[in-house]
């Protein structure tokens, strides 16, 4: 039996709902990991460094039997073959993948922080975590849709259906 994660994936530069739909197909390739659902894609606004292009994001569900390390190695191999070059902290990117959770497991490791980081206060995480799993406890931070309505601040659009087509996002 294997661990259940959530990954966020998101986008702000290219075609980006065309890049998260893409890399949500990679996903389902990784190996001794089952893919079991994606949410609906999201548009919203960047956080951190604001004068850039809104994001599209999304988050995937799976369980794999993946140690916790090489499922995130496996997502940054999946960055880079969407041309994902880092720079500075918030900057625009091709494609961003983000192990969430991983199980129940909770780690502070140099390499790995599960939960992620700032995941219990990101709209753009919670919002897709909720439509997924609306009942689900993020471990130390609470209830998924508790944390979402501290959110509200925060700009966020759910896009039509999963192959939305609207311009500028396809």
């Amino acid at each position: 039996m294997g661990q259940r994660c959530f990954i966020a994936l998101g986008a702000n530069l290219g075609r980006p709902a065309e890049t998260v739909r893409q890399a949500l197909d990679v996903l389902r390739e990784l190996p001794q990991t089952e893919y079991v659902a994606a949410s609906s894609l999201y548009r919203t606004a960047p956080v951190g460094l604001k004068h850039q292009p809104d994001f599209i994001n999304a988050v995937a569900e799976v369980i794999t039997s993946l140690p916790a390390l090489t499922l995130l190695h496996a997502l940054f191999a999946i960055e880079e073959r969407f041309g994902r070059q880092r720079s500075v902290k918030n900057a625009p990117r091709t494609l961003d993948l983000d192990l969430l959770l991983y199980g129940d497991v909770i780690s502070t490791a140099l390499e790995l922080t599960l939960p992620h980081p700032r995941l219990q206060e990101r709209a753009f995480v919670l919002a897709p975590l909720a439509e997924l799993q609306p009942a689900l406890i993020i471990p130390v931070h609470g209830a998924v849709s508790d944390l979402l309505r501290q959110c509200t601040d925060q700009k966020i659009e759910r896009l039509r259906d999963k192959g939305d087509k609207s311009p500028g996002f396809s």
